[in-house]
């Protein structure tokens, strides 16, 4: 494999020094469990949309370490100057061909904090080395995937746009927030290249260079309206918003007599509610009762929300930096811990870390969750370890308040959510179009209890450990302690 096309080497140094101390001791092909998930939801909501999947596997599939790859690690040295990895682990990770098991709950499922988003079961050297590139990638879509579908909750049905290349972490960040806002619901996006990659609806029409190149603003969209007559939405807030809008009355009726239809105007800047009900106001009384009103201009959920408190006449929300950046919480802080361990014997063993913070203890076993609900609303999510099933007496216990817990119904529907993406390294999943992904989460989001979807305060979706799970987790903590 050449330098260009290889990514193995897409993680922390530390996952490289645990990978060599478990050759050297001879414990590499030990088997293990690690699971990936996060503590808290972020933006202050209760959920999230877990989003990336199909980049990590990408990646898992194409995971090797070039001759590129060893010959930099052999040049790594330790604080004794001496080589950091000996040749025989360097050649032991160029003929490394990943064994794991994953299961991953399917991209754009509506998730919480402390479940699953992610198992890897094989040999502790090869889930080790995964760990770094798979935080990566699925933390930062589910991520924007979470920030997309609550701008959509605030939009009420509109139609959300995504313009954030421009503002995005790079050319990569760019192309994954692209994808992952569609999959939080978003319906189209200005990165031509995420179109062409990942399928989904492009948008745009022009910038305010265009309405300056021209000697004045009327020029300027007669000249767009010969150029482009099927792809009208004129941005009208260069110089003076309304009168701007006027002039796109204008050359809207010249568009109508050669058959054309004027889809709109877009504001960027001002009292985005005074201006949208004003141009609504205009639009109407020239007879362009469909012409769309785009709104954009450093917009998130809460301004939108805030937005249609006031009446805004606004369709179609084009939402761009706070997107495509997750604009008010940088990373979502997901984690990726050791669940159990097998024994000479052949048996798993749990795996428990303590912490003087009680959210940091982590849940032991080879986890699973299953999602409990009716016809029409998700009702609980139970933690449960696969190496005992889930208790009889179907009972959580909650993670923060071991005092609470919830009796569930045994007539309700019960799906485990963690589904095969690999087995033995080898994919068995089915390759899923976004448009599945983001119809799963508007579907989900009809599911979820409306005071837990709410943007302030939201209440809290009942997930807790099986019961049983519980019991054997108190008495890990309190023997280790």
């Amino acid at each position: 494999m050449s330098a260009s096309n290889s990514l193995a080497l897409l993680t922390d140094l530390y996952q490289l020094t645990m990978a060599y101390g478990y050759w050297k001791l001879g414990k590499a092909g030990q088997q293990a469990v690690f699971h990936l998930f996060f503590r808290r939801a972020p933006f202050r909501g209760r959920y999230a949309v877990a989003a990336g999947l199909g980049n990590a596997v990408q990646w898992l599939r194409e995971f090797r370490f070039s001759t590129d790859d060893v010959q930099y690690l052999a040049t790594l040295c330790g604080n004794d100057d001496r080589p950091l990895f000996e040749p025989a682990f360097l050649d032991y990770l160029s003929a490394l061909r990943l064994t794991c098991d994953v299961h991953a709950v399917p991209e754009g499922t509506l998730v919480f904090a402390h479940q699953p988003v992610v198992r890897v079961q094989g040999e502790i050297l090869q889930c080790q080395i995964l760990e770094t590139a798979l935080l990566n990638i699925i933390n930062f879509q589910t991520l924007i995937a979470t920030k997309a579908a609550r701008i959509c909750i605030a939009a009420r049905g509109e139609p959300v746009l995504e313009f954030g290349l421009r503002r995005a972490q790079g050319i990569d960040g760019g192309l994954a927030a692209s994808r992952a806002a569609y999959i939080g619901g978003c319906a189209a996006t200005s990165n031509v290249l995420a179109g062409k990659r990942f399928g989904i609806p492009v948008k745009g029409t022009h910038a305010h260079s265009w309405v300056m190149a021209f000697d004045d603003e009327l020029e300027a969209f007669t000249a767009y309206a010969q150029a482009m007559p099927n792809n009208c939405v004129f941005l009208v807030d260069t110089y003076d918003t309304l009168e701007g809008v006027r002039r796109a009355i204008e050359v809207g009726k010249q568009l109508r007599q050669t058959g054309h239809e004027m889809v709109g105007i877009r504001l960027d800047s001002g009292d985005l509610a005074y201006l949208s009900i004003e141009a609504r106001k205009l639009l109407d009384e020239a007879g362009f009762h469909d012409a769309a009103i785009v709104a954009s201009n450093d917009l998130d959920e809460q301004i939108i929300e805030s937005l249609k408190s006031q009446g805004a006449k606004v369709a179609v929300w084009g939402v761009g930096t706070k997107l495509a950046t997750a604009y008010d919480q940088p990373a979502l802080g997901g984690v990726y811990k050791l669940g159990a361990l097998q024994d000479d014997a052949g048996q798993w063993q749990p795996k428990i870390k303590l912490s003087e913070q009680a959210i940091k203890t982590s849940i032991p076993g080879v986890l699973q969750t299953r999602r409990f609900e009716t016809s029409d609303r998700m009702v609980a999510d139970m933690i449960y370890d696969e190496m005992h099933g889930a208790d009889d007496r179907l009972e959580i216990v909650d993670l923060k308040d071991a005092t609470r817990s919830k009796q569930l119904d045994r007539h309700l529907a019960a799906r485990d959510l963690l589904q095969p993406v690999l087995r033995n390294g080898e994919f068995v999943a089915d390759d899923e179009p976004l448009a599945a992904m983001r119809q799963r989460v508007v579907q989900q989001m009809a599911q979820l209890h409306p005071t837990i979807r709410r943007l302030l305060n939201p209440h809290e979706y009942p997930v807790g450990l099986d019961v049983g799970l519980h019991e054997r987790r108190d008495a890990m903590i309190r023997q280790a302690r």
